[in-house]
């Protein structure tokens, strides 16, 4: 069979071909294309992670200010908290010394009134002993007949006023 003779040299010559176009490949595409592959790829990958780095230094600034923040706002709100404080203090100190003055003027306006009572009904105690006074001499002058003296009168008015 002519056509088992020829294999060997066919397939001898389409061997050496496809090694040829083999190796010719394997150097082009393996020495030439995939270390630029792999020189895009770890580009990209080195910019990845330097995104992410960025991105983390940003971040963690990010936490910083807000944190910073935090801390002023809740300053602020311990400095209002104290003016408040502040002013409801002051504002009853302030309170407490108008209720002490209003005080003052209305005890001394009982002073006043607790005198002038006083005066009041001193001096009507003298007028009742006089009308006393009055009454019992005419009384003793009628039904006795005997005149007493003013002076006696009103010791006498003095010492039933005093017992009773």
């Amino acid at each position: 069979m002519p056509q088992i003779a020829q294999a060997a040299e066919t397939f001898s010559s389409q061997l050496f071909w496809l090694l040829v176009f083999f190796g010719l490949t394997f150097f082009v595409i393996g020495r030439g294309m995939v270390p630029r592959v792999m020189e895009t790829v770890s580009m990209r990958d080195k910019q990845i992670s330097d995104d992410l780095a960025a991105a983390q230094l940003a971040r963690d600034h990010a936490d910083a200010e807000e944190e910073a923040w935090r801390e002023r706002e809740n300053a602020n709100r311990a400095a209002a908290h104290d003016l408040v404080v502040k002013a409801k203090a002051d504002a009853a100190r302030k309170s407490e010394q108008h209720l002490a003055e209003a005080q003052e003027r209305l005890d001394t306006q009982l002073a006043e009134a607790e005198q002038r009572i006083e005066t009041a009904r001193t001096e009507a105690m003298n007028e009742v002993e006089m009308v006393a006074a009055d009454a019992a001499q005419d009384i003793v002058r009628r039904l006795a007949g005997v005149e007493v003296s003013r002076p006696v009168a009103t010791q006498a008015v003095k010492e039933s006023l005093a017992h009773g």
